[in-house]
């Protein structure tokens, strides 16, 4: 069976968009261009939000003091064994707010990505408060010859939980960034944590139909895990609780449940997070690596014959 987004996958997989897109495997690769946060040098508040360490997602080749065609050529052999059908990569902004300076350095470090000749894109991590007009024009210029994603840190569709986890930000600012920039043809990202304190799990489903009402092209989904040395580790200790730390197999029955309701339409870059185990506080997940819960995922799928947007309903 062929559905809706073209294959015979049982969900809109982000694999399955980049060969549409390009007719190729394709590859990101991280970067870290030596942009901080609004919610660390005083703009917002100083010690940013309470889940965040970046070294626990940045790649080892990341590395301010090398430039950004050094790590990009360093990405590039870092993943040549794994993935060695890639002949073309992403140049992937991801520590910290990747649009929060001036346009014109934003020209300087895009630039330098977009000349190298293996780059065919960018996908560009930002907070829904580190946008603007001026910034979203340049993008959707860039965007008319080269693939260009925004991907905005949502992280929770409920301003308790975002206010508790001091993100600095509301959802009202996440749908105004998101609708701004599909509203100039760029194309638009999300991401969201399952498991944030005082979220139940039914306000964590009812996010299926909140999410599927904005104009997104991919959204990644992680579950909440709890990382070493932050302020959540402390809060986590202290009101357990407060928290739904999913296990394994009650997350993939979770997120079949999930992708049910969600929009087909959006592509699922991620539907778990994948932390070296030596940041973590609570290893449950550490031993299981994305293709093993990718796998469990479709399983589950396949055994109950279903599929994402089943249900949807717009």
């Amino acid at each position: 069976m062929i559905y809706a987004w073209g294959d015979s996958r049982r969900f809109n997989s982000y694999a399955g968009y980049f060969k549409r897109t390009f007719g190729q495997r394709i590859q990101k690769l991280a970067i870290d261009a030596g942009f901080t946060c609004p919610n660390r040098d005083g703009t917002v508040a100083f010690n940013g939000c309470t889940y965040c360490n970046n070294k626990a997602f940045n790649p080892s080749y990341c590395n301010t003091d090398k430039t950004i065609t050094r790590q990009i050529n360093e990405g590039i052999e870092f993943h040549a064994n794994r993935y060695r059908r890639a002949e073309l990569f992403l140049a992937y902004f991801q520590a910290f707010s990747n649009t929060y300076a001036p346009v014109e350095i934003l020209k300087q470090r895009y630039g330098e990505a977009l000349e190298h000749p293996k780059i065919a894109g960018m996908v560009i991590g930002t907070r829904p408060d580190c946008i603007d007009n001026e910034i979203l024009d340049y993008l959707a210029e860039i965007s008319k010859t080269k693939y260009i994603i925004v991907e905005y840190g949502i992280e929770s569709c409920y301003n308790a939980t975002l206010q508790r986890i001091n993100r600095g930000h509301y959802f009202e600012k996440s749908v105004e960034a998101i609708q701004a920039t599909a509203q100039r043809g760029i194309k638009c990202g999300a991401h969201i944590i399952f498991g944030l304190p005082g979220e139940t799990v039914q306000m964590m489903f009812d996010e299926a139909k909140i999410l599927s009402q904005l104009p997104l092209d991919t959204v990644k989904f992680h579950q909440l895990q709890i990382i070493k040395n932050t302020a959540m580790e402390h809060e986590f200790v202290n009101n357990p609780q407060d928290f739904h730390v999913f296990e394994v197999d009650e997350y993939i029955d979770f997120f079949v449940k999930f992708a049910e309701r969600l929009n087909p339409k959006i592509v699922i870059e991620r539907f778990a997070g994948e932390v070296p185990p030596r940041f973590l506080s609570q290893s449950a997940w550490s031993l299981l690596r994305n293709d093993q819960l990718i796998a469990k995922f479709e399983n589950k799928l396949e055994k109950l014959n279903t599929y994402q947007g089943k249900y949807f309903v717009m």
